[in-house]
């Protein structure tokens, strides 16, 4: 029962229940959403707010605190990544001009660690800091094509979303996409996630030959042929260089 937990089990669980689609919450909702008695939540929320990990809003609702988003932002992995990556992402929007996307793995999802989009570019669903399903993008291709195999089961064997009539969710058929992606070192993702973007996506190792750490990829307005075509290149360009510094930092050739 949830007012069995720690005192760290509780301020996580209030933590918990903060979410990009709910942001802002009453009391109340946090309570009834951890299971935790309206006192106890009152007690946890308090002594988080002192901290600085919750603020009050002018309405008397709680978010998330600058104080916790300061420390998030120092996680060693990935904060290193963004730091080697981010010059060489600038370098391919440049030439680009379109979206282009850091992302890592955690289990069997991908989070979002950074992202440059141009004021021109094609909208997208996903942010920093957002969790995404491994299935539906070229970078959750990547990611998974490299991951452990049994990573790779867990995720066949899942319940699959369907964003469009073009994404795939026959296990067969992805398992011949992800060992495409291997042989290709790269992922095309032809509107399986939005209708109206396609995807291109690259490994990020540690080094030139180093486990893969992200995935690096550009989003653009649907298109088929030679012009995702011609993405390929820089986007494999800019991953191997980030690849290299990431290997040099680490001491790895």
């Amino acid at each position: 029962m949830a007012d069995q937990l720690t005192a760290a089990g509780k301020a996580l669980a209030v933590l918990g229940t903060f979410t990009r689609d709910r942001p802002s919450q009453s009391l109340s909702q946090i309570a009834n959403r951890t299971g935790l008695a309206l006192s106890t939540t009152h007690r946890v929320v308090t002594e988080l707010a002192q901290w600085g990990a919750l603020e009050r809003t002018d309405e008397g609702d709680w978010h998330i605190g600058l104080r916790l988003w300061e420390v998030g932002s120092v996680c060693p992995r990935g904060q290193i990544l963004r730091d080697v990556a981010l010059p060489y992402m600038q370098d391919l929007y440049e030439v680009t001009h379109e979206n282009i996307q850091l992302a890592v793995r955690e289990g069997t999802e991908m989070v979002f660690v950074e992202r440059i989009a141009g004021h021109r570019s094609v909208e997208l669903r996903t942010m920093v800091g957002a969790r995404h399903p491994l299935l539906g993008t070229a970078m959750g291709m990547v990611l998974l094509a490299y991951a452990p195999n049994e990573i790779r089961e867990a995720v066949l064997a899942g319940p699959m979303d369907r964003h469009t009539p073009h994404t795939v969710t026959d296990p067969k058929t992805l398992r011949a996409m992800l060992a495409q992606t291997r042989r290709a070192t790269c992922a095309v993702n032809d509107r399986q996630f939005q209708d109206h973007t396609v995807g291109v996506a690259a490994p990020v190792r540690l080094g030139e030959h180093g486990d893969v750490e992200a995935a690096l990829g550009i989003v653009v307005a649907g298109q088929t042929g030679a012009a995702v075509r011609q993405l390929r290149h820089p986007v494999l360009a800019a991953a191997r260089a980030i690849s290299n510094v990431l290997g040099q930092r680490a001491g790895t050739r």
